[in-house]
């Protein structure tokens, strides 16, 4: 069984990133996407650091901003990030990308990550573009459907993300939206979305200049499959992502009995149940696009009885 490695991102928003440190000169404010986190060895709260990143940096200029781990010793939840944010939008009048929770599993597993409901930052942030969320649903993660004119890019990363988050997105007016991840997870840990959540995202009605989608990550990978195989929105998409799954056969057959993929220059199905033959056949029917598929997963449980499949990303 294969899972993701989560990494912190070397660049965001087409920014490098930068964490700063005392005795390193601060870069332009504007030239690098600027990561907060507490350090587990200095007895900096958030609070103080937050405090410490406005007395220094011109935030006026700022235009892309990472949130990594936000607590020192013992977890906290994120509503009061969220919050220091909100009450100090204003100071950022240039921030176009927002990564929310750049934590990985050594810091801590993205199932534990207590979110809270994320929509005022998008209401405080009315000219922000690109908007990454990691985190799970057990504790809060939410959102309410919202209208924002500006978002290009939204990215749900989660071992199990909340049916009522997935309506939300779907129910949302997302104008300029050309990007959309999400990331299902598991329902150990709180996925419980439905593909009928989904339903006004495949209509192509609702986000009009989607040019990616990516359903991912899902223990529903088969129903997700045959149901973008018919899917509207298909006709407009330039990149889809099936991958981090449990697709098998019964979904890849789905897809080629769907309409075409062809016009898409990648359809990514990376962890994936498929058969070698169904795999090729897929690869065959979306050419010339490029069919992204590693070696298939392994089914584990009694051969005599329904398979085990796993998600790549849950606890």
């Amino acid at each position: 069984m294969t899972y993701i490695r989560i990494q912190h991102p070397e660049h965001f928003h087409g920014l490098p990133v930068h964490t700063p440190a005392a005795s390193v000169p601060l870069p332009a404010a504007d030239a690098v996407a600027w990561r907060l986190e507490c350090d587990h060895d200095e007895q900096t709260d958030f609070g103080v650091l937050w405090q410490q990143f406005l007395d220094t940096v011109d935030t006026a200029r700022v235009r892309a901003l990472v949130i990594g781990p936000w607590w020192r010793e013992e977890y906290t939840p994120f509503a009061p990030v969220v919050e220091l944010i909100v009450a100090h939008a204003d100071r950022f009048p240039a921030l176009r990308g927002l990564f929310l929770a750049d934590v990985v599993g050594e810091e801590c597993e993205v199932s534990w990550l207590r979110m809270c409901d994320i929509t005022p930052v998008l209401e405080a942030l009315p000219l922000l573009e690109e908007f990454t969320v990691r985190g799970c649903g057990q504790e809060g993660l939410g959102l309410r459907p919202i209208r924002h004119t500006a978002l290009k890019s939204l990215r749900f990363e989660s071992g199990g993300l909340p049916g009522g988050l997935v309506r939300a997105v779907a129910a949302s007016e997302l104008p300029a939206l050309e990007r959309l991840d999400l990331w299902f997870g598991s329902s150990w840990y709180g996925a419980d979305a439905t593909v009928e959540d989904i339903g006004p995202v495949l209509s192509g009605g609702t986000f009009p200049r989607l040019r990616h989608l990516g359903l991912q990550n899902s223990e529903i990978q088969d129903e997700i499959a045959a149901a973008v195989a018919s899917a509207p929105v298909v006709a407009q998409l330039e990149t889809l992502a099936l991958s981090m799954g449990t697709l098998s056969d019964t979904g890849g057959e789905a897809l080629l009995n769907g309409q075409p993929l062809n016009h898409l220059s990648s359809l990514d199905l990376r962890h994936h149940y498929l058969t070698g033959p169904v795999l090729d056949r897929i690869r065959a029917a979306c050419a010339p696009a490029v069919v992204e598929g590693d070696e298939a997963e392994e089914d584990y449980g009694d051969p005599d009885d329904e398979p085990e499949r796993y998600v790549a990303v849950s606890e």
